[in-house]
């Protein structure tokens, strides 16, 4: 269990998790960062409910992609089933992200998606930054964590949304999970995110009838940054 390609992936969902606390974007012991060996089909996650200033390599937690415990010791985090219903939906994603950053939650709970108003947002989320609708109580009774994936899952096939363009979603009356190649991208997704939904509630404040931006201006800015003939920085 404790070879290298382990350690190799518990190190770096630590290093994600402590970024998330270090970049604000959770506070106490809130929020929550994974990453997968698909190899191995194993998870590496922050235990539940420890603080972010005791996190350690040996207290991540590892589950293989059905949920069973590898690992002796501490509980993973409450979201964990969340993780697996992603990483299993979205085949090629390799870390995901929880936070309760405060502007991206305060979307989810007014249940706003987050409209695509300017290029900044174009140029890492192509289109509208999805809301869910309100979990059911059914789905609450049911399993609400996997049944929380799963509505995020629907959410996107639903609306035929790309998980590969759009590495977000806003659970309603919840909060954002958000998604990379690995657990590093998926916290810089996070942080993103967190700037982009500030951005869209003042923008809405000052002008609430402010439409998305021209599809024009979309395409130009997310595909030169994304595309197959993407021309941003150095290669």
């Amino acid at each position: 269990m404790y070879d290298k390609e382990i350690r190799e992936l518990k190190e770096k969902v630590l290093e994600a998790n402590l970024e998330l606390y270090k970049s604000n974007l959770v506070f106490f012991t809130f929020g929550n960062v994974s990453g997968v060996n698909r190899q191995r089909n194993l998870v590496a996650i922050k235990p539940s409910g420890v603080d972010y200033k005791k996190l350690s390599l040996k207290n991540m937690v590892i589950v293989n992609l059905d949920g069973k415990i590898l690992t002796s010791g501490l509980n993973p985090s409450s979201d964990t089933k969340t993780h697996l219903v992603l990483y299993n939906s979205f085949s090629e994603i390799g870390g995901v992200a929880h936070t309760h950053s405060r502007f991206a939650t305060i979307l989810a709970q007014a249940l706003n998606s987050a409209s695509c108003l300017g290029t900044t947002h174009a140029d890492y989320f192509y289109g509208e930054i999805p809301c869910t609708q309100i979990i059911s109580d059914e789905a609450i009774e049911k399993d609400y964590e996997h049944e929380t994936g799963i509505l995020i899952k629907n959410t996107f096939s639903e609306r035929n949304i790309d998980y590969k363009e759009m590495k977000a979603c806003l659970v309603a009356s919840h909060g954002p999970f958000t998604w990379g190649k690995d657990p590093a991208e998926a916290v810089f997704i996070s942080k993103v995110l967190e700037e982009v939904s500030l951005q869209n509630f003042y923008t809405r404040l000052i002008n609430p009838q402010k439409k998305s931006m021209k599809k024009t201006l979309i395409d130009r800015h997310y595909f030169r940054k994304h595309g197959k003939n993407a021309y941003y920085g150095q290669k």
